[in-house]
């Protein structure tokens, strides 16, 4: 990859930006048990975000890897999953709350303890919302990365605690223009009694042209029908609109 912009997330942190169509988003697990929980938007409309639901239901498919893609609530394809050296990714136990935090990990205070107090993921998320426009009400399911959550024979949520090991990574292509929002905080499900979520690696590289045979596209026809959804509306989409907005 030639990377054009790295970022290191540390415990706690988040993160927003808008990252443009064709780039390659490559995240990194700098130590063991990392979770890093992910949103995105449309930058150019941001009332179009990633749909849980129609991903997974799309995809036959409970958690991501490698071939999958995310889907957006109309139908199109904010980015594809082409390298993953994990083949899991949690899609189903959302993000911590600040109950669920001080419950766990012991109640911290910002007036205490300064930048090491324990942040939630649904504080970090609604921070960066705030600072794109956007407000709670925008709020969504977001992806989990590197964690993996499976369902037992009675119908549990089983969160798998060493699932991620120091060296993952896990490369996504931007199919459209993103508002990528991120929260690198322990998974809600993690067992741990210790406030952990590692350091994570983002790195930044233009994306090579999609090939016809690309495993994103052609991982099944849901994926394809929506791959071209992508692509007729950014056929559409004029000169202008896009220089406006970006």
């Amino acid at each position: 990859m030639e990377t054009i912009w790295s970022k290191t997330l540390k415990p706690g942190e988040k993160w927003s930006g808008v990252v443009s169509r064709g780039k390659l988003l490559r995240f990194t697990a700098l130590e063991p048990k990392a979770n890093l929980s992910l949103l995105l938007y449309n930058a150019l409309s941001p009332y179009e975000r990633y749909n849980m639901p129609d991903t997974l239901k799309a995809q036959h498919t409970l958690f991501l890897t490698a071939g999958n893609v995310l889907m957006s609530d109309n139908g199109r394809v904010m980015a594809s999953i082409v390298e993953d050296s994990l083949g899991w990714h949690d899609t189903v136990s959302g993000y911590s709350h600040r109950q669920d935090i001080d419950t766990k990990y012991g109640i911290t205070r910002y007036q205490d303890r300064r930048n090491d107090w324990l942040r939630s993921g649904e504080e970090n998320f609604s921070v960066e919302l705030v600072r794109n426009g956007l407000t709670l009400r925008d709020l969504t399911a977001p992806v989990n990365l590197f964690a993996k959550v499976s369902v037992d024979e009675d119908g549990q949520l089983m969160f798998h605690e060493h699932h991620c090991p120091q060296g993952g990574y896990v490369i996504l292509r931007t199919e459209m223009d993103l508002l990528v929002i991120l929260s690198n905080t322990p998974n809600p499900l993690d067992t741990d009694s210790t406030y952990s979520s590692g350091a994570i690696q983002i790195d930044v590289a233009p994306a090579t042209p999609i090939e016809s045979h690309d495993l994103c596209v052609t991982h099944c026809p849901e994926n394809e029908r929506a791959f071209e959804n992508t692509w007729e509306y950014y056929r559409l989409l004029s000169p202008q609109k896009i220089l406006s907005k970006g």
